[in-house]
């Protein structure tokens, strides 16, 4: 009886179980109620398992119905994947990537990973947008990005795949002249609450009421990395930055890093390609990933790193030569990837 079973049944048991109602599912797969019922019933009847309690007003998931939920979502998503990859491979290379990449990433792999880009693919446009917290999973869930490079945020997101690519340090911070660099040993959280902290605010809804290492409850919230830095490092705050970012800032006496009582001195976050499983990467995509991990394995050097605001960026083949222009706050800044140590604003 297993062989019998068909995707259509998959889907309609994954509608079902997401909206928690037979007719609720009807209507999103255009379907009547009793022909929801009657597959369910079907697939339980092959399976030879009840997928669903039916006491109630609503069909509720059983242990074993909540078990084969995932086990369905992987077989749906991976011919959808199968399907897309084939549609991908006859069709030729996409007509442009537009990635999605969080501002922690660091900007001397994408550099990097940009400029190889261009060399390998000449007639595909490059857009890179640059987002904080949830705007990468929002710019790939709803398709302005077929790509983004995410932190390790609890976002629930189950038609994301996510590929790891690195861990980025994550370290504390403050001014020299701040109180908090003044203090002799290990910083107690009462410490760090009586001063205000400087963090990285979410313009979307995917990470609403949650908190990622916020310590104290006086904080200015910012959704632009490069001012955060700068604020730092006047002085107006403490706060977390990636430590290829401030190295340079920690080594000429710029910042300090904060000792924190009974907190690892550096935080690691997992840096992930992600992408919808309905939509993998096509070869441009792929090609794009597989390069950002080997970059990332390499460890390329620091100095070549090149911070940018939330905006997007446009990257062009001119010659031998890419341009990446940055549109963000405070106006366009242009880069050529052949210029490592050209500055943005």
């Amino acid at each position: 009886m297993l062989e019998g079973i068909t995707l259509d049944q998959l889907r309609v048991f994954i509608a079902a179980a997401e909206e928690r109602s037979f007719s609720a599912a009807g209507r999103r797969l255009n379907r009547a109620q009793s022909v929801i019922s009657q597959s369910v019933a079907n697939l339980e009847a092959q399976l030879e398992v009840s997928l669903f309690r039916r006491e109630g007003r609503y069909p509720v998931l059983t242990p074993a119905g909540e078990m084969l939920l995932h086990d369905a979502r992987v077989v749906t998503a991976g011919v959808a994947g199968l399907k897309a990859r084939a549609r991908g491979m006859a069709a030729g290379v996409e007509p442009e990537l537009a990635v999605a990449i969080d501002v922690m990433f660091p900007m001397s792999v994408l550099t990097c990973a940009a400029a190889r880009f261009g060399q390998e693919f000449p007639l595909t446009p490059l857009r890179l947008y640059v987002e904080v917290l949830g705007g990468v999973a929002q710019a790939v869930l709803e398709g302005q990005c077929s790509l983004g490079v995410v932190g390790s945020l609890p976002i629930a997101a189950p038609s994301l795949v996510f590929e790891r690519l690195l861990g980025v340090e994550i370290v504390f911070v403050a001014a020299p002249q701040h109180p908090l660099a003044q203090i002799g040993g290990e910083i107690t959280e009462c410490d760090l609450s009586r001063h205000v902290q400087m963090v990285l605010t979410d313009r979307t809804e995917l990470s609403k009421g949650q908190e990622f290492s916020v310590f104290s409850t006086r904080n200015w919230r910012l959704a632009d990395l490069g001012a955060k830095h700068e604020f730092l490092r006047a002085g107006l705050g403490w706060g977390g930055m990636p430590l290829e970012l401030v190295q340079r800032d920690l080594d000429e006496g710029r910042l300090v890093e904060l000792r924190l009582l009974d907190r690892p001195a550096r935080i690691p976050m997992v840096m992930s390609a992600t992408y919808r499983a309905s939509a993998p990467p096509g070869p441009a995509g792929r090609w794009f990933i597989q390069q950002l991990q080997r970059l990332a394995e390499d460890k390329p050097p620091s100095e070549y790193g090149q911070v940018l605001g939330r905006g997007h960026v446009t990257a062009q083949v001119v010659g031998d030569e890419i341009d990446i222009l940055a549109h963000g706050h405070g106006g366009d800044v242009a880069v050529r990837a052949d210029q490592p140590d050209a500055a943005g604003a």
